[in-house]
């Protein structure tokens, strides 16, 4: 299983980013897909997901009405659209596919398989 994320950057506050991850050999609307972040000395942590099944979505309060989870399928990708972006933000952030008979991805014991990360600071 390999994942690919892409997008992070050095943004100011109140700016914008989208993350996409991308699969290669399988494909992702088959599986239930998370993004997660881990900031400098804490905890990795459930940032949004969203199902395999009927496309619902999850997000974690700290980003609720700022980030957006979507899936192109035509493209392979699940996309995470970030506005209205805080210095709290700024984190690794990573793609994660849930294990098998995940519905909704929120707990890192829920993760089948991570992407490599990418870094997204918020900053002045």
């Amino acid at each position: 299983v390999q994942l690919q994320a892409s997008g992070g950057g050095l943004v100011q506050p109140g700016g914008s980013l989208r993350l996409s991850c991308k699969a290669s050999r399988f494909a992702l609307n088959n599986y239930a897909i998370g993004w997660f972040r881990q900031a400098p000395g804490k905890e990795r942590e459930g940032v949004s997901s969203i199902s395999s099944s009927d496309g619902s979505t999850w997000y974690a309060n700290s980003v609720k009405g700022r980030f957006t989870i979507s899936r192109n399928n035509a493209k392979n990708t699940v996309d995470l659209q970030m506005n209205s972006l805080k210095p709290e933000d700024t984190a690794v952030y990573y793609c994660a596919i849930g294990l098998p008979g995940t519905t909704v991805l929120i707990l890192t014991t829920q993760v089948g398989s991570w992407g490599q990360g990418t870094q997204v600071t918020v900053s002045s």
